[in-house]
């Protein structure tokens, strides 16, 4: 038809989806979340055979067909959020193309409180990841040394995943977190009881796959055809999906369910607790954690003490203290 959006192709929307990708990975970005909520947009594009400018219409209804079959407009209107950078992106090349405003499912909340683990659950879950078969096997291992790591040290599950054999220095127990959220890259200094467990995992996976080269993953998938390749964000997630089904957890987060992110939220969390226990002054203390974790702005490590009810104590504490002073 003449004059007809070239959105008209049902693969087009793909092929804009990963031109996008492409570029945001040119620049630093990790694409691995928005990899996946993009090509599920532009599945649901195709198998609605929408031809023409990209609608409110059609991203609200996508939104809605949440997989965890969500009826919470904050689900629907987060789903939604998560595609305004490429469909404003998008318009350079289809000025057409509509862009979601917080009218649709209302405005969203600030950041969630996130589910903190106890050590119970994390124990738990370690020890049920370690009995993931088949058996005998390096699978179990794998995902309990991932688990643990990321509760250990906060990294997000994405730069878990990323790490190389030569990331990893055991010698002076030290990570090295290449390319992260933003761009950036940092060493991560591990307690020694997490290298120790690093050092027992390598020696079970050499022990079954062999000495792998420096530049390989250092958590890798161990059957059919992802053996010896880097693990996939995706799958980690059902595996974990899995084990916190059979551990039967409540949730006292304010998300869906507790989440493997959440493992990062606890570390956060018990470190300013304990902090605040050994009489450490928290303010001069936040900049070296907030560098740490990985967080571009300290500000994003606050949060924590006005988000989170186990820390909502301490900043009340805090404010009290102050405002003493000020009446003095």
């Amino acid at each position: 038809m003449a004059g007809e959006s070239s959105m008209s192709t049902p693969t087009s929307v793909q092929a804009r989806v990963e031109q996008f990708l492409a570029e945001r990975r040119q620049l630093g970005f990790s694409t691995c979340n928005d990899g996946y909520v993009l090509r599920s947009f532009a599945r649901h594009v195709h198998t609605a055979g929408h031809r023409g400018a990209l609608t409110v219409e059609l991203m609200a209804a996508w939104a809605r067909n949440d997989r965890h079959e969500s009826n919470d407009p904050r689900t629907w209107a987060r789903r939604l959020k998560k595609l305004r950078t490429f469909l404003r992106w998008l318009q350079q090349f289809e000025p057409r193309t509509e862009v979601p405003d917080d009218s649709i499912f209302g405005r969203l909340p600030e950041r969630q409180a996130p589910h903190i683990f106890s050590e119970e659950e994390i124990v738990d879950l370690l020890a049920r990841a370690r009995r993931l078969g088949p058996s005998p096997g390096l699978r179990g291992a794998v995902y309990e040394t991932l688990f643990g790591l990321i509760a250990a040290t906060g990294l997000r599950i994405g730069e878990a995943l990323s790490l190389r054999n030569g990331d990893i220095d055991l010698k002076d127990g030290i990570l090295t977190v290449r390319r992260t959220k933003f761009g950036k890259s940092r060493q991560v200094p591990m307690h020694p009881s997490t290298v120790d467990a690093l050092r027992r995992y390598c020696w079970q996976r050499d022990l079954a796959e062999g000495p792998p080269p420096e530049d390989a993953p250092f958590f890798v998938g161990t059957r059919g055809r992802r053996r010896g390749l880097a693990l996939g964000e995706r799958h980690v997630e059902r595996v974990f999906r899995d084990l916190r089904q059979q551990l039967g957890w409540g949730n006292r987060g304010a998300h869906f369910a507790p989440r493997i992110h959440d493992l990062r939220h606890t570390f956060v969390v018990r470190r300013i607790v304990q902090w605040q226990a050994q009489g450490v002054d928290i303010d001069q203390a936040m900049l070296s954690l907030s560098t740490y974790v990985g967080h571009t702005m300290v500000t994003n490590t606050y949060w924590y003490l006005s988000a989170v009810p186990e820390l909502m104590a301490l900043a009340a504490g805090r404010f009290e203290s102050f405002t003493a002073r000020k009446e003095v």
